[in-house]
């Protein structure tokens, strides 16, 4: 009989989050599937929505149970309705993650051995079960730590140039892009020529992403940004964004940038503004607040939410291999991804690594080693 030790979200009905760790017996292996041992799954800020819900991580008081620390905070009432469905639901955590298939039902001991990727959730937890078609295999030798974040990040930055293709645009602008999303998609849009927009807030990550080779990055932050960002759209002709902040200024600016580039393109004058189409995917939420948009940006634009899960599932499943077969021949190179800290699931319950890894800040990206 093997246990796992997983990281839970329980939404009690008082309108209390509860965030502990529970000892869960796992059935008996399927033919097709495999078990893995976890040892190396990030902290993304999708994980951070289901782990904490709408609650401030400042608030959280701290108790126990039998497996260590657990967290508890009061989600706001005005709040409680949106999420009636997850009242008394134990919630496992982790999108994706990567570790070493230690068991396999009969048709799948081929695996035995193997580090792979996983990507379904339950992540946060000592092992994981899973089909053996879910699971993407690493090159030999390849650490647990170095395929973890081999699906969030870089099956959405895919899909971004996979959007631009589909509807036609000939290039894109990407916001919080220091980040190693960011700056995966700076590799890729250099290494298929299309000319790529990135929007920063600060002149550090403005030397990062030029060090990378990308030729226009701009910082949010400075007096001349709005003027810049319409300098930047006539040069690259782009009308597609992909906003990882969500409220705020940002992704009204970047509309107004593109409309203002296409108006100056027209021989004539029309009081509906640009013809050309506009759109702005919306597909993080660094800023919870609202999305301020403009009038002065003509009618023919468009602002959507982009979720990765959803746009693969429109795609043919042999589009999405190719997608997956890429990520595993550029893992070191394109899809690397960078970590700042690594820690325990034990430690995703302190107070203070908690202020950390909720930060969202750029660049700073936490790995949770479950072995540890």
């Amino acid at each position: 009989m093997t246990t796992s030790l997983e990281l839970r979200s329980l939404l009690h009905p008082t309108g209390e989050i509860e965030i502990s760790l529970e000892e869960i017996t796992l059935p008996a292996l399927a033919a097709d599937q495999i078990l893995v041992r976890v040892e190396a799954t990030p902290i993304n800020p999708s994980d951070l929505g289901l782990l904490f819900g709408p609650v401030d991580p400042k608030h959280l008081t701290v108790g126990s149970n039998a497996h260590g620390p657990t967290l508890r905070a009061s989600v706001p009432k005005t709040l409680m309705p949106s999420l009636q469905g997850r009242v008394g639901q134990s919630m496992s955590v982790g999108n994706e993650g990567a570790g070493v298939v230690i068991d396999a039902g009969e048709s799948a001991r081929a695996l035995l051995g193997k580090t792979v990727a996983l990507l379904g959730g339950a992540m946060y937890a000592t092992h994981r079960i899973a089909r053996m078609k879910d699971a993407l295999v690493l090159p030999d030798g390849t650490p647990a730590r170095a395929g973890a974040s081999c699906f969030v990040n870089p099956l959405t930055a895919l899909s971004m140039v996979e959007v631009l293709r589909r509807e036609k645009h000939t290039a894109l602008v990407h916001t919080a892009a220091a980040s190693n999303l960011g700056q995966m998609l700076v590799k890729i849009c250099q290494a298929e020529r299309i000319p790529l927009v990135n929007v920063v807030r600060s002149e550090a990550q403005v030397a990062l992403l030029r060090g990378l080779g990308a030729e226009h990055v701009l910082d949010s932050s400075t007096p001349s940004f709005q003027a810049d960002l319409i300098e930047a759209m006539k040069t690259t002709g782009a009308t597609l964004a992909f906003d990882a902040i969500g409220g705020g200024k940002l992704a009204g600016q970047i509309l107004f940038a593109m409309e203002s580039a296409a108006v100056s393109q027209m021989t004539t004058y029309s009081r509906y503004g640009s013809p050309k189409h506009k759109q702005l995917y919306v597909y993080g939420a660094l800023d919870l607040g609202a999305t301020e948009i403009p009038r002065a940006i003509g009618l023919s634009w468009s602002v959507s939410g982009f979720l990765v899960t959803y746009f693969l599932q429109t795609l043919p499943p042999e589009d999405v291999m190719r997608m997956r077969k890429r990520i595993v021949d550029e893992l070191t190179t394109t899809f690397a991804s960078h970590y700042t800290d690594t820690i325990s699931l034990r430690d995703v319950l302190d107070p203070d690594k908690v202020v950390t890894y909720t930060k969202k800040s750029t660049g700073a990206k936490v790995l949770v080693d479950p072995t540890r």
